[in-house]
């Protein structure tokens, strides 16, 4: 990408695709074009097709999604999986039909079947019965695959696909109705600690082990795949590692400085008893991620802390 090239970054409020606006200024790209959901609703062929006609983009971050936890996911599957269907066929037709040079489509690793051999290699995909707590949003996921895949066999365009293991940084999400598990234990730590609670309750037994990857990480990762990666299958980018979510609330509870004891809901479901991505092909690329899962949270808490102390 020539450092002028004109890159709409389609998501840039949220936690992925703000560090990918981070990421492309840092390393001196001036010509992005971004617009807000209120702007710009994704889920308008018309509007969307209006947008490429006018802007002529080059290259495209397809970062914009509806995302969410557990509790998000199983109370609103019309939503999860109507408005991402939209939103990436709008998307990646308008980038078709407008000539867009290269379309990185991200994805995720919930489109791996639930009980597939770990870590989860690409191959992997379609090979099993998903996790059924998110099938509605992997559904859409896969679909925007198939699209890309679909789209370079028939009309030679250049759209990838990378899956990115459960995402954490700034701008996250700290809702607990709505929050992946990383944040979620933030703002619950916190608050516990500021309230003086005895405990704090963590949803699922604590076993199922994640792999977390700091969004800066995945923004570089992005950019390298832009530049380095042509091949019509799937990609995966991650850590390499993951741990336990007992030990992850024992981390946050120490980053915190919160001193109660946990307790675990066993009747919530877990979800995946494990999510470890295979990074074999983006590490033979030339890509690893570079952020200490603690190193991250401990940025993460802190920026998190000042916006507290900053609402009062």
């Amino acid at each position: 990408m020539d450092l002028n090239a004109k890159i709409y970054v389609a998501g840039h409020k949220g936690l992925v695709g703000s560090a990918i606006v981070r990421k492309l200024e840092e390393k001196g790209y001036t010509n992005l074009v971004m617009r807000t959901s209120k702007e710009l609703d994704l889920r308008d062929r018309h509007a969307v097709l209006q947008f490429f006609k006018e802007e002529q983009i080059e290259y495209v971050f397809l970062a914009a999604a509806k995302v969410g936890g557990i509790a998000a996911n199983n109370d609103y599957p019309a939503d999860f999986i109507r408005d991402n269907l939209f939103i990436q066929t709008n998307v990646i037709d308008a980038a078709y039909q407008f000539h867009v040079k290269k379309l990185l489509f991200l994805g995720s690793t919930c489109i791996y079947p639930k009980f597939a051999p770990q870590p989860l290699k690409e191959e992997y995909l379609l090979t099993g019965e998903l996790e059924p707590t998110n099938e509605p949003y992997a559904i859409a996921k896969i679909a925007g695959i198939n699209m890309c895949q679909s789209y370079n066999r028939q009309y030679g365009t250049r759209f990838i696909s990378a899956m990115p293991t459960n995402m954490y940084g700034p701008n996250d999400n700290f809702d607990l109705k709505s929050s992946h598990v990383l944040p979620a234990l933030i703002r619950k730590f916190h608050e516990a600690k500021m309230k003086g609670e005895a405990s704090v309750e963590i949803w699922g037994t604590g076993k199922p082990k994640r792999e977390f990857l700091h969004s800066d990480d995945l923004a570089e990762a992005c950019l390298f795949l832009m530049k380095h990666y042509e091949d019509n299958e799937i990609i995966n980018i991650g850590v390499g590692d993951d741990i336990a979510i007992h030990s992850l609330a024992e981390m946050i509870k120490s980053i915190v400085g919160y001193e109660g004891e946990l307790t675990f809901n066993s009747s919530i479901p877990d979800g995946t008893p494990r999510k470890l991505v295979d990074v074999t092909k983006i590490h033979a690329l030339g890509w690893t991620a570079q952020i200490p899962l603690e190193e991250g949270i401990r940025s993460v808490y802190a920026a998190f802390n000042e916006e507290q102390l900053a609402a009062y």
